[in-house]
């Protein structure tokens, strides 16, 4: 839509000076019967535009849209008018011969102040309320009208940009606060609830069916309730966008499950993230993953000498590589290449040397390890011995391993798979230590565990969502089957900051908040598609899947201590094993995946981690022979 041009606003401003200034005089010829009041007008009208002219310029009077003026500018409008008459005033009556100056030219400029002030401050209002009011009525395709949770200055600012915005289909019907207010009370024009009120029938009858809340908001689980209220109702949510992003309300979407299952994210110290970080090679394996992408966009913040990328995947690698060449300037190089080729991987430490190793690669599917339990060693013990000795012979300073908590008591191939994993990497780093006869790097060993990451490849809730789209039913493996839940972003955060905390050989465990039962999350995210549980979308129970339990650990027991008080990071008190020891388990281990002997391969595996009992599984027949 055209804007009107600040010279043409500026014209136009004078122009209404000239008016009010003949118009001040005709009042003083009418009701002063002032017969000289039009005398040597062609000497003075000039000079009172000429100042006037001069103080709108240094008031900048002119260089706001009229549609959206504010009340500063409407203060530095009536600030140069002032200063103007003030001014022209003074000068009239310091050279009165001049300019023909007589005492009733002081109840003129008084006139033509109040009518100049007046005249071009309700133009600019109107000017505004038309707009408004077209706009609102004519300008938006739509009017689906919404309600805003909250009454601060950014809910109030968010409303102003709905309303102005032509292409968002969605008007502001009112605000909802948390506590409440009197009836009269209005924020631009429109009313204010409170959160009961939205399940008024009177709210309905309006045909208000959408709330818009701060994504800050879902983070709280006294007012997750009322959401989830919401939703129980058919009200639609929709999320708005963060500070920074405000200014583009095309990023307000629909709230999704993720939202609700979010918490009070645990902060990270990012300076001193940076700081180590600064001017580092730094490698991620397992870049093209769920985890390992984010942990690529979270070290592209940082000012590194180089990033080097490696997966075996080549069309998600391909697009991470076409998202980084739009995102950072950070210097990234991208590797196909395979964690358990050692040759491969040796040649990329020869040629770059990388300070720290992410180390994200795993198979990480449960009952596909299952079937694969030699692959899972592959991939998980051998692919994770290789990176970490070269980073060792190459002289890292540091190596931050990705785990999980099915490696905690593991029923399963793939969480024993990684407990070998952790019980290498914790032996490596304490044989480093205690400086045995080793290579001379000496890297900070550190493992990460943690639960499932919300929106993760192949976790539940992408395979819910094409369930529900597909019309159901969801299928849910054991109604009591609970998880433990965390974002991506701060799953890869805390994994940044574990290279940063660890001094080398620890096994951080995150706060994983409150534990969610598989059978509510799908119920909510079918009330998040606006359906009916069990009505529109079926809930169907499977039954447990091989090496499948009921709920996850993320200790062994209770006895951790407290990395960070206030961040919720805690160091687990692992058994330490005999460097030595481990290297012939893991010789063997090795040496049997080649043979792809499924049997042999899960009974080794039960010798280096005897509580590694299965569940559901074909290799239950090896606890019992064991026993």
């Amino acid at each position: 839509m055209p804007y009107l041009p600040d010279k043409l606003i500026f014209a136009i401003d004078i122009l209404f000076v000239a008016l009010c200034y003949v118009a001040s005089i005709f009042i003083r010829l009418v009701f002063l019967n002032d017969a000289e009041a039009f005398e040597h007008i062609h000497i003075k009208m000039p000079v009172y535009l000429v100042i006037t002219g001069c103080f709108f310029y240094s008031f900048n009077t002119y260089s706001e849209y009229l549609r959206f003026s504010t009340l500063w500018n409407m203060i530095r409008i009536f600030l140069a008018i002032s200063c103007s008459h003030a001014f022209t005033l003074l000068l009239f009556c310091t050279y009165p011969d001049i300019f023909h100056y007589s005492p009733n030219g002081k109840v003129a400029a008084i006139i033509s102040f109040l009518l100049s002030a007046n005249l071009i401050l309700l133009f600019r209002a109107t000017i505004r309320l038309v707009f408004d009011y077209v706009y609102r009525s004519v300008g938006k395709k739509e009017n689906v009208p919404l309600l805003i949770y909250g009454i601060d200055a950014i809910h109030i600012g968010l409303a102003k940009m709905v309303r102005l915005d032509e292409k968002f289909p969605y008007i502001v019907a009112g605000f909802i606060a948390d506590k409440p207010l009197p009836r009269r009370h209005r924020i631009l024009g429109s009313p204010i609830y409170s959160p009961e009120d939205v399940f008024s029938k009177n709210i309905e009858r309006e045909g208000i069916r959408t709330v818009i809340v701060r994504t800050e908001d879902l983070l709280s689980e006294k007012k997750k309730e009322l959401f989830r209220r919401f939703i129980a109702h058919k009200i639609e949510l929709l999320s708005m966008p963060s500070i920074e992003n405000l200014n583009d309300i095309r990023k307000i979407r629909k709230v999704n499950i993720e939202d609700l299952l979010g918490r009070e994210p645990i902060k990270t110290d990012k300076t001193s993230i940076a700081q180590n970080l600064k001017g580092k090679t730094v490698m991620v394996t397992g870049a093209a993953g769920s985890i390992g992408s984010e942990i690529v966009r979270q070290l592209c913040r940082f000012d590194l000498e180089r990033l080097l990328l490696v997966d075996c995947a080549e069309s998600p690698l391909h697009e991470m590589t076409m998202e980084l060449n739009d995102a950072t300037l950070v210097p990234h190089l991208v590797f196909i290449a395979d964690i358990r080729n050692e040759k491969r991987m040796k040649h990329l430490f020869e040629h770059y040397k990388p300070d720290y190793i992410y180390h994200a690669a795993a198979y990480k599917h449960v009952p596909m390890m299952e079937m694969y339990p030699c692959e899972a060693v592959q991939a998980n013990v051998l692919g994770t011995k290789i990176i970490a000795d070269l980073a060792v012979a190459y002289g890292a300073e540091c190596f931050v391993m990705v785990s999980t908590d099915k490696a905690v008591n593991p029923t399963n191939v793939m969480g024993a798979s990684k407990r070998i994993a952790e019980i290498y990497i914790q032996s490596l780093a304490t044989t480093l230590k205690e400086g045995d006869n080793l290579p001379v790097g000496r890297p900070r060993f550190i493992t990460t565990r943690f639960g499932n990451v919300l929106g993760s490849n192949g976790s539940v809730i992408p395979r819910f969502a094409r369930q529900i789209a597909d019309g159901g039913p969801i299928t849910v493996t054991h109604p009591d089957i609970i998880r433990y839940f965390m974002t991506i972003p701060e799953a890869c955060s805390l994994v940044l900051e574990a290279g940063n905390l660890g001094k080398g050989g620890e096994v951080f465990i995150f706060d994983m908040g409150k534990s969610v039962k598989i059978k509510d999350l799908a119920e909510e995210m079918i009330r998040l598609s606006g359906l009916e549980p069990y009505k529109d979308i079926q809930i169907e129970y499977t039954g447990l899947r091989p090496g499948e339990k009921l709920y996850e650990e993320l200790l062994y027991d209770e006895k951790t201590m407290e990395a960070l008080k206030d961040k919720k990071v805690m160091v687990a008190n692992e058994r330490i094993y005999d460097f030595k020891q481990v290297s012939v388990w893991m010789d063997k281990l090795i040496e049997i995946a080649d043979v792809y002997d499924k049997k042999e391969i899960v009974k080794v595996m039960k010798e280096i981690v005897p509580e590694f009992i299965s569940k559901n599984s074909e290799f239950e027949e090896l606890d019992v022979k064991k026993k």
